[in-house]
C-alpha cells in the first residue's frame, strides 16, 4: 500500500472545486508506487490521478516534473498532462502536502514484458528523448555517478548484512566506473526510471509513459541502459538477448545511437545496474519491516551487474 496521506471527503471536495472538472464522484487510493500518495479520482467530466508529494520529493523540483509533462504532451508524447485550476495553477496544497492533478491514462503495465513490448518501449523512449529537446528547465541527476559514492558511504558498513562480499563488489565497481565513465555523450531530458510499471500498454500497443518524478538531465544512452536493465532480464537473472535486440532496434528506428554511445554502452549498462543496486541496498537496510512499501531485493542487480561486466561491446546485447 502506497497511500501515506489520508484525505477527508470535505478536503477533497474543496480541492476539486478549484478546478473546472464538474462534480466529484469517487476517489480511491492506489496501492502501487513507492514515492508519493496517489488517488484515482472520478468527476462528472473524466478520471484523474491525484498525487500528494511526500517527503522524498523536493518541492523545488516540482515545476520541472510538471512542466516536463506539459512539454512532452505538447510534443506528442502520450503521458499524464497536469491539470490547471481556474487560476492557472498546476500545483496546489492538500492535507498539508503539495498536490497536483494529472489526466488518467488507459492501459496496464506488463507484468512479464514480451519482445513486442520491448520494441514499442524503445521507440517510445527515443521519441521522448527527441521531444525533450527545447524544454527550458534543467534538473541535475541527483542519482547520477557523482551521487553514487556518497550514497554507498551511508550503508557500506552494513553491506555484509545483505550478502557476503557485497561491500567489495560495490567498492571495486565504483572505482572502475569513476575512472571509466563516458564524457561528452549526447544528453538531454531522461526519464531515469522507465521500469515496466511506468509504461502502459493496451495489448501490445504502448499507450503512455507515466511517473516522471526521477526525470532529469543526463546522457540519453544512459537512460536506454536503465531500460535495458529493467526490461531485458528474466526472473531467474538471465539476460534475454531477443528482448535487448528489440529494445535497441526500436530506439534506433527513431534516434540512432552515435558511435560514441555505442562504444560506451557496456559501461553505461554497468552504471545503470550500479545505480539501482545502491538505492535498493540502501532501502533494504533502512526500510522498516512493517513499512507500507515492500523492499526490492538488491541482489537482482548484482546478477545484472555481473553480466554487464562480461560484455565488451554493444553487439553482445543483441544490437
Amino acid at each position: 500500500m502506497a497511500v501515506y496521506t489520508e484525505i477527508s471527503d470535505d478536503e477533497l471536495a474543496r480541492f476539486i472545486a478549484r478546478y473546472d472538472l464538474g462534480n466529484l464522484l469517487s476517489c480511491k487510493g492506489i496501492a502501487e508506487g513507492v514515492e508519493n500518495t496517489n488517488y484515482l479520482v472520478h468527476t462528472t467530466t473524466s478520471a484523474f490521478i491525484l498525487t500528494l508529494y511526500e517527503k522524498r520529493v523536493d518541492p523545488a523540483d516540482l515545476p520541472f516534473f510538471l512542466g516536463l509533462m506539459e512539454h512532452l504532451s505538447a510534443q506528442g508524447v502520450t503521458c499524464p498532462l497536469p491539470v490547471r485550476d481556474r487560476e492557472g495553477n498546476v500545483l496546489n496544497e492538500l492535507a498539508g502536502k503539495h498536490a497536483a492533478l494529472v489526466t488518467f491514462l488507459e492501459g496496464m503495465w506488463p507484468r512479464r514484458p514480451h519482445v513486442e513490448h520491448c520494441l514499442e518501449l524503445g521507440r517510445a523512449q527515443a521519441r521522448m528523448h527527441t521531444a525533450g529537446e527545447g524544454f527550458s528547465l534543467q534538473r541535475a541527476n541527483a542519482l547520477g555517478i557523482s551521487g553514487w559514492r556518497p550514497l554507498f558511504d551511508k550503508f557500506k558498513d552494513k553491506c555484509e548484512d545483505i550478502s557476503p562480499g557485497l561491500h567489495d563488489l560495490i567498492a571495486d565497481e565504483l572505482a572502475f566506473l569513476e575512472t571509466s565513465w563516458p564524457q561528452g555523450l549526447p544528453d538531454g531530458v531522461i526519464h531515469a526510471d522507465l521500469f515496466p510499471d511506468n509504461v502502459f500498454f493496451i495489448g501490445n500497443r504502448l499507450s503512455g509513459l507515466i511517473d516522471f518524478y526521477f526525470a532529469c538531465n543526463d546522457s540519453l544512452a544512459y537512460d536506454v541502459a536503465i531500460s535495458l536493465n529493467a526490461w531485458c532480464f528474466e526472473p531467474n537473472g538471465d539476460y534475454n538477448a531477443t528482448k535487448g535486440r528489440a529494445l535497441l532496434k526500436g530506439y534506433r528506428e527513431v534516434r540512432p545511437l552515435t558511435d560514441a554511445e555505442r562504444t560506451s554502452f557496456p559501461v553505461l549498462a554497468r552504471g545503470a545496474a550500479m545505480r539501482f543496486l545502491l538505492t535498493r541496498s540502501y532501502d533494504w537496510l533502512n526500510t522498516p519491516q512493517d513499512a507500507l512499501v515492500a523492499r526490492k531485493d538488491p541482489m537482482d542487480y548484482v546478477r545484472r551487474l555481473r553480466f554487464h561486466q562480461s560484455v565488451a561491446a554493444i553487439g553482445e546485447y543483441g544490437s
